[in-house]
């Protein structure tokens, strides 16, 4: 089966630059992935080529196995887009927006009523339907573009800032309906500066960096967090963690341990054996009660910014 999202070397030039360069990377169907990377890394330019909006200047790619340059048209029936702008008709109901983008879509105007009346109260738009974009708030705008997204009920869904002006209730309903339809077998692309949003909905992460005379260069992707984490523990103890550092720190393969409140966090030196088993048997013999033993993982933030440190030190 051919992966659901394909880049190969995938480069778009405007003039003399080169918004994206060398971009590969594979998708797998039903996979949230996320895109991260500074404003001007190429994101937006590479969701655009994707969708078969714009036609890339070198490489290729391809969408459920179809050519994004040759199959332009049918590549953008398969996709759903949400863009940083709404793009919606001001003088337009926010329901005759809905039924204009399902008619753009073929989609038969009985189910185009049920699918619009789902979408509106998903998003708790349905009382307001009525209203003319022009009056919407920028939270409410969002809303009904994302609505409109999925409206063609699309196999892969491109989100850029999808909770972009939200308030924290509908950021949080658009990131259960992501999970939602990742849930239903959707393959999504999701391009975002909320680095807890893409921990929290991505089973992958792609970072994309800026450079000198070429901008979308792919330099880290995998999960990030979790290749990240230094084989480290927290050890969570009854009482101050103060005390126990010093027994900790001579256990044979620790390479450090600090302690705060009563949190110990040990990480382990690199290519010897875990020495959880001993670390905790010599707290216990030092006298320290201990109430849970946890993996630390590195928080996506952390994880992203030393990426990003590396990459503007080289």
């Amino acid at each position: 089966m051919p992966a659901a999202i394909s880049a190969r070397g995938l480069g778009k030039r405007f003039g003399d630059r080169w918004a994206v360069a060398g971009l590969s990377f594979e998708i797998a169907a039903g996979e949230v992935f996320g895109l991260l990377g500074p404003n001007g890394a190429g994101k937006t330019t590479t969701l655009r080529m994707l969708a078969g909006m714009i036609a890339p200047d070198e490489g290729a790619a391809s969408i459920a196995g179809l050519d994004v340059a040759r199959d332009a048209d049918e590549v953008r029936a398969r996709v759903g887009l949400l863009t940083e702008q709404p793009g919606l008709y001001d003088r337009l109901t926010i329901g005759e927006n809905l039924e204009f983008f399902a008619r753009l879509h073929g989609v038969p105007s009985g189910e185009a009523g049920r699918r619009i009346d789902g979408l509106l109260r998903r998003f708790d738009l349905h009382e307001a339907r009525g209203r003319r974009a022009g009056t919407l708030s920028k939270g409410m705008r969002q809303k009904v573009a994302i609505a409109r997204a999925l409206l063609h009920e699309p196999e892969v869904i491109f989100l850029d800032e999808p909770t972009s002006s939200l308030d924290p209730e509908a950021a949080r309903t658009v990131r259960d309906s992501v999970a939602a339809l990742a849930s239903s077998g959707r393959t999504l692309l999701l391009c975002t500066h909320n680095l807890f949003e893409a921990e929290q909905l991505c089973r992958r992460i792609a970072i994309l960096r800026p450079g000198a005379g070429k901008s979308g260069r792919l330099v880290a992707e995998g999960d990030l967090a979790r290749r990240r984490d230094g084989r480290g523990v927290v050890i969570e103890l009854a009482g101050e963690a103060a005390p126990f550092v010093a027994a900790a720190r001579a256990v044979a393969g620790v390479a450090s341990a600090e302690a705060e409140g009563a949190r110990l966090t040990l990480a382990a030196a690199d290519g010897a054996p875990s020495p959880v088993p001993d670390a905790i048997a010599a707290l216990v013999a030092a006298g320290a009660r201990i109430e849970a033993v946890v993996p630390r993982r590195v928080a996506l933030e952390d994880a992203y910014l030393a990426v990003v440190a590396e990459e503007g030190a080289s």
